[in-house]
C-alpha cells in the first residue's frame, strides 16, 4: 500500500520508517530540496500552493495523511476527491485557528482558559483588569512558542498586539498550572478508540524538552478524564488517526490548551516505550488495520535534542538509551533528534 504524506519533516520520516513493517511504503510531498524524510521515503517535490501538483500526488497514493498543520485546507479538499485523507480536514481547519480551537473546547464542554478574540475588523472587547496576566497569541501559524507575547497588564496589550502586526489574535488568561500533560489518542475507521497514558511535559522557551511517560503519580481518575475529553473531539470529527491533546493541570482539574491532529512530539517516547508506537498506530488507523496495543514497557523519558547535537560517543554508551536522529543540519531552536531512556 502506498501512503502519501503531505510534509517532509521528522514526523513523516518516522512514519516512513515504520511503514515497511506493515508491508507499506510512504511517499512524502513538499517544497524542500533535500528534507529529512527524503532519506527514507520517496520525495515528490512540489509547492503546497500548486493545486495541480497536490492533485497529481494525491492520485498516485492509496491513502493520504499529513504531518504538519500549516497546509491549505481548501486546496487539499479539492485535490483529495478520489483518495481518502485522514485525519479529518475539518479537524485540521480547527487546529489551524486558535479561536476555533478554543470555541471547540467550549462546545464540547472541555475546560479551557478564558479568552478574548482580537481583530481589527471587530470592536475591541472590554477586558477587566483581573483578567491579567495573560498571553497574546496569533490565531494562525503559531508553534513552538512563536507568535506569542506575555501581557502582564492592560497597558501592555497594545504594544504586544503591535509586535504581532495586529494580526487576528486571542488574549488567553494565564494558567497557574502545576503540570503540563498531554494525551495521545487514536481512532480507527470503525470508530475504535485507544489512548496511551497521560505524559508529563517540560517546555523551555516554548519548545518541548522532556517528556516522562507515563506521567508520575498518574491516577486512574485523571486518565479517564483526559480520555473522555479526547473521545469527544475524536467523535465530533469522525476522526481517523492519531490525535494529541495538550493539557494544563492546575491542581484540581485538567484544562485543555491545544490539540494537534497528527502524530506528536510528546508521543515519541512510544517508539521504544510502548508495544505499538504512535506512528504505527497512525498507519494502522488510516489504512483500516486493527489498532495495536497502547501498553507501556515501563517508564520512558524522552529528551529532545535541540539546536546542537551532543557527543554521540557519550550518548551511545548510555545504558537503556535509544538514539533517534533526524538527519537535519544544526540550527538554533531546531529539533535534531531525541533520546528515549527506558527506566
Amino acid at each position: 500500500m502506498r501512503i502519501g504524506v503531505f510534509g517532509t519533516g521528522q514526523l513523516a520520516r518516522m512514519m516512513a520508517l515504520v511503514a515497511p513493517r506493515l508491508g507499506m511504503r510512504c511517499e512524502v510531498f513538499g517544497p524542500d530540496e533535500s528534507p529529512c524524510a527524503a532519506d527514507v521515503a520517496l520525495h515528490v517535490k512540489g509547492d503546497l500552493a500548486d493545486d495541480a501538483a497536490l492533485e497529481n500526488f494525491a492520485s498516485r497514493c492509496d491513502v493520504l495523511t499529513y504531518e504538519l498543520e500549516h497546509l491549505p485546507v481548501d486546496a487539499l479538499r479539492a485535490a483529495c476527491t478520489t483518495t481518502s485523507i485522514y485525519p479529518s480536514l475539518d479537524a485540521l481547519a480547527v487546529a489551524q485557528d486558535r479561536l476555533l480551537e478554543k470555541e471547540l473546547f467550549q462546545e464540547l464542554q472541555i475546560p479551557t482558559m478564558r479568552f478574548h478574540a482580537l481583530d481589527e475588523k471587530e470592536p475591541k472587547p472590554e477586558i477587566e483588569p483581573s483578567f491579567y496576566p495573560a498571553r497574546l497569541k496569533t490565531r494562525h501559524c503559531g508553534y513552538d512558542g512563536k507568535g506569542q507575547h506575555q501581557v502582564t497588564h492592560a497597558g501592555n496589550l497594545e504594544r504586544a498586539w503591535a509586535a504581532l502586526e495586529r494580526a487576528p489574535s486571542i488574549l488567553e488568561q494565564q494558567c497557574d498550572f502545576e503540570r503540563e500533560l498531554s494525551l495521545i489518542a487514536v481512532r480507527d475507521r470503525k470508530g475504535t478508540i485507544a489512548c496511551y497514558p497521560l505524559v508529563e511535559n517540560q517546555h523551555q522557551e516554548g519548545i518541548l524538552r522532556v517528556t516522562t511517560a507515563p506521567a508520575p503519580a498518574l491516577s486512574e481518575e485523571l486518565q479517564k478524564q483526559a480520555e473522555s475529553y479526547a473521545r469527544r473531539i475524536l467523535e465530533r470529527f469522525d476522526y481517523v488517526g492519531v490525535l494529541a491533546v495538550e493539557f494544563f493541570w492546575d491542581g484540581s482539574q485538567l484544562i485543555a490548551n491545544e490539540l494537534a491532529p497528527r502524530v506528536h512530539n510528546s508521543g515519541h517516547w512510544s517508539m521504544d516505550g510502548a508495544y505499538c508506537c504512535q506512528f504505527e498506530q497512525h498507519l494502522r488507523a488510516i489504512t483500516g488495520l486493527p489498532l495495536g496495543s497502547v501498553s507501556t514497557r515501563g517508564v520512558t523519558t524522552m529528551t529532545n535534542l535541540i539546536g546542537v547535537l551532543p557527543d554521540l560517543n557519550e550518548l551511545a554508551v548510555q545504558p537503556r538509551s535509544i538514539i533517534h536522529l533526524y538527519g537535519k543540519a544544526a540550527r538554533p531552536g531546531r529539533k535534531l533528534g531525541h533520546i528515549n531512556q527506558l527506566v
